[in-house]
């Protein structure tokens, strides 16, 4: 039997152009002579689908989008996921479609009700297994989570599966690829049954899907594996041995990078490129400072797009050194991008001569600072509008966890690609950039970092060294430990109690924050809901 892994980027509610996407799979998958294609889970609709599910037209159009796909499948056998509505009770399911026919359902039985994942809100548990026919191969369907679990699993071997195929869309983190491989050969050793494992790949909002789609063989063994980040029809075959167990005949595995600091780079590249095109934006536009942040979101950005889809804004101000400037200039240059510079200078003195009479007797503080952001916040917003293109906010997840951000100043934006990359994670990204590309000027990585709103300012007056800030952040949002346990780790009681006092009170700040790209295990926004207004104390 030859199957294809049909690793696509779906989008999320565009069920027409979704149709046409798995509707042209398919006829090169038949000009390939494929028995089979296995599509994604909720591939028709996209993932998270979210509360679009309550939309009664969603199922009108999804039921003339299957009758289109079953009409193309003549000759040829399909497996899909789609949120099939009866009467009102909504599943997770994997349709089965052979030769024009629709001929049976799988719904899922688990779903995911942590971290990102909402299923519960929305779905209906399934129950029973789903045994299919493939070509004379007894098949048991399985979803996403259903594979992270022995129930299913051993549900479809009693029930006398010889192999298991699992849909699934599985958002990407950090070692999540490793995670996966470890889920499949648990579930192998409780059922010696072979696994096809099938991804979605693409960006969705704050989720990145990285494909990573697997083949697992009757010994266990991961015979192949697709790209990361990657669309693709990955073909094979497999055959019946006399013995009853299944053999595979795999193409050769293209070179899998599993650096960490690619994985990232290639996971935030995505993400930028499919929020930008999916939302119909002409480009994107972002402050360039000279600093590392924004320097590591213009390469982004100019890999995710091409450079003449990415404009840089230089906003000096009476405190910007001529080293960032001429590291900004020089970094543009390097990326081959246009700049166009606008001096901060007037806006600001105009704002504090209009706030003369109000601050009167009142003395300097970080207002003027937050003036000058938000000056800055002004003009990207100008421009995004008249030029109909996207801002990139360029701040990273250390400075959101502590508050170290200017409302409506370079909070302003659209799109923050580094919103979960902490600053450690962005020097070791634009190293690993320089590697591939020298284009960041060695200047800008080696200069201690500096907002630049008051004369020698470092970040390092306000917040504790990032070396330090970093793993206690980590040990607390992420691993949840509380301060105790991130003191007895090794860290000063002082500036643990302070780090904690600073995300806790933030919270307003990252709820008026931009979307931003999930990397790390617990990222803000959907996967973090911390209330704003709470009287809990961390003892």
């Amino acid at each position: 039997m030859r199957i294809g892994i049909a690793q696509v980027n779906s989008s999320v509610g565009d069920i027409e152009n979704n149709t046409v996407l798995i509707t042209n799979t398919i006829s090169r998958g038949r000009e390939q002579n494929l028995d089979l294609i296995i599509f994604p889970e909720l591939v028709l609709c996209g993932y998270p689908p979210d509360d679009l599910l309550y939309r009664p037209s969603l199922y009108d159009k999804i039921g003339r989008a299957l009758n289109t796909i079953i009409n193309a499948s003549m000759g040829i056998q399909l497996l899909l996921g789609y949120p099939r509505n009866v009467n009102g009770k909504i599943y997770n399911s994997c349709v089965f479609i052979q030769n024009g026919n629709l001929i049976t359902h799988y719904d899922k039985i688990l779903l995911p009700n942590y971290g990102v994942f909402d299923e519960k809100r929305y779905f209906t548990e399934g129950s029973t297994p789903c045994l299919i026919d493939l070509n004379g191969i007894r098949t048991a369907l399985t979803i996403c989570e259903d594979l992270w679990s022995d129930l299913p699993i051993q549900m479809a071997a009693n029930a006398g599966a010889k192999l298991i195929i699992s849909i699934n869309s599985s958002p990407f983190h950090i070692n999540k690829p490793a995670e996966r491989i470890g889920a499949l050969k648990a579930r192998f050793h409780e059922s010696n049954l072979p696994i096809i494992y099938v991804n979605s790949v693409g960006g969705q909002d704050e989720l990145v899907f990285d494909g990573a789609s697997m083949v697992m063989d009757n010994m266990g063994e991961i015979i192949f594996r697709a790209p990361n980040f990657e669309e693709g029809l990955y073909v094979f075959e497999t055959h019946s041995e006399n013995s009853g167990s299944l053999s595979f005949k795999v193409p050769p595995n293209l070179p899998i990078n599993d650096i960490e600091e690619q994985t990232i780079y290639q996971a935030l590249v995505l993400a930028v490129r499919d929020y930008v095109r999916k939302n119909r934006f002409n480009g994107v536009i972002i402050g360039l400072s000279g600093g590392i942040d924004s320097a590591l979101v213009a390469c982004i950005a100019v890999d995710a797009l091409g450079k003449e889809n990415v404009n840089v804004l230089l906003m000096p101000s009476r405190h910007t050194s001529e080293m960032s400037n001429a590291d900004a200039l020089l970094l543009a240059k390097n990326l081959g991008i246009s700049t166009n510079t606008i001096s901060i200078e007037g806006p600001y003195k105009a704002f504090i001569d209009e706030l003369a009479p109000v601050f009167r007797e009142l003395p300097v503080d970080t207002t003027e600072e937050n003036i000058q952001a938000r000056c800055r916040g002004v003009l990207l917003m100008a421009v995004s509008n008249k030029m109909h293109k996207l801002v990139l906010t360029t701040g990273n997840k250390s400075e959101m966890s502590v508050g170290y951000a200017t409302l409506y100043g370079d909070m302003a934006g659209g799109f923050s690609p580094l919103k979960d990359v902490s600053k450690l994670q962005v020097y070791r990204l634009c190293k690993w950039k320089n590697t591939i590309s020298n284009v960041i000027p060695v200047r800008i990585i080696e200069r201690p970092p500096s907002a630049e709103l008051r004369p020698d300012q470092k970040d390092s007056d306000s917040l504790p060294p990032y070396e330090i800030l970093d793993p206690i952040l980590e040990l607390y949002i992420e691993q949840d430990q509380n301060p105790g346990q991130i003191i007895n780790a090794g860290y000063n009681r002082d500036d643990v109690l302070r780090v904690i006092k600073l995300v806790n009170q933030n919270e307003y700040k990252r709820r008026q924050s931009a979307p931003g790209v999930k990397i790390s295990r617990k990222a803000f926004g959907r996967e973090r809901r911390y209330p704003i207004t709470s009287g809990y104390r961390e003892e």
